[in-house]
């Protein structure tokens, strides 16, 4: 294997720690602290820190029509997906909302087919079955819980959260080809960062800066290097330079690091119901994501002239 593969495969795998950790330093920074309010001055760091490089590059700012893209993607990313993601965290735990965010691949399987697009294939529908059967498997072990509103909240926040991603990755494919989607990312962070705070202090969900703890602002900086900024460049880099299919494989492997990272630093429960419902649900995911990957190549295949 070549250094730089291996380089590549490190940067992989630096994404499936990071990004898995992450739904437990949300969680943790969440805990004193309201969620959009946090989310908030997340966004806020990172985009700064993102827009500043940029501009320190000598990049433009966007102009005229460019602002579209990057205002709706900020609003579906950001906003909802981001914004409720945390809000979700909040109510249910790291490792439960972990693996609702792996079924944003399942949303966007169906949003396509209602849309009328690609006859999605039977096999694919299996997936589908299987990854919210086993979200029914995990929440078998919270059925305590079928009456606490705030952590069905959390479940369907969660889902509504995962379902927006799905929209703003298919307008990326569809209609962002004249912009660079990282290049913009550090807007849309900022703007969503603003509006989100906006929207918390007017709902009267903030509390002063001043009483923040130093333990949320350790979590919440940890979340701006680590997560938004080290884990984005780590999986660019290996987006470049590895097969998409393998690239595509961190989903799978978040949610368990999520569910063994909040079991041992923040002791969430972690059954195995909970683990088989997990397992269950990645392989409905990975049985959709590889449906639609042989789908893609046979259509590829049926298209190419004869020589």
């Amino acid at each position: 294997m070549q250094a730089t593969d291996r380089k590549a495969y490190l940067a992989l795998l630096v994404v499936c720690i990071v990004w898995g950790i992450s739904w437990v330093g949300t969680k943790e920074a969440v805990r004193y602290m309201p969620s959009f309010q946090m989310v908030g001055i997340r966004q806020i760091l990172a985009g700064l820190a993102y827009v500043i490089f940029f501009l320190i590059r000598g990049d433009k700012l966007p102009k005229g029509k460019e602002w579209r893209p990057i205002l709706l993607l900020s609003f579906l990313n950001f906003m909802v997906s981001n914004g409720l993601a945390t809000l979700g965290v909040k109510l249910t735990t790291a490792g439960v909302s972990a693996i609702i965010g792996a079924l944003f691949p399942l949303w966007l399987v169906i949003i396509l087919t209602l849309r009328g697009g690609s006859r999605i294939p039977r096999i694919a529908w299996l997936g589908i079955l299987l990854g919210f059967s086993g979200i029914c498997i995990i929440f078998y072990e919270h059925l305590k819980l079928l009456f606490d509103f705030s952590f069905l909240g959390g479940i369907f926040i969660g889902l509504v959260a995962a379902l927006s991603w799905a929209f703003g990755t298919i307008y990326t494919k569809e209609f962002a080809h004249s912009f660079n989607p990282y290049h913009s990312i550090g807007w849309q962070m900022l703007i969503s960062g603003v509006t989100l705070n906006i929207f918390a202090t007017a709902t009267g969900q903030t509390i002063p800066l001043v009483d923040i703890r130093f333990y949320t602002w350790e979590m919440i900086i940890l979340l701006v290097i680590v997560s938004s900024i080290i884990a984005v460049l780590a999986y660019l880099y290996a987006l470049q330079r590895l097969p998409t299919s393998v690239v595509s494989l961190y989903p799978y492997i978040n949610p368990i690091v999520a569910e063994f990272a909040g079991f041992w630093f923040i002791k969430e429960r972690l059954t195995w119901i909970i683990l088989a419902g997990s397992a269950v649900t990645l392989t409905g995911v990975y049985i959709v994501n590889r449906a639609l990957r042989k789908q893609r190549a046979a259509i590829a295949a049926a298209t190419l002239p004869e020589s």
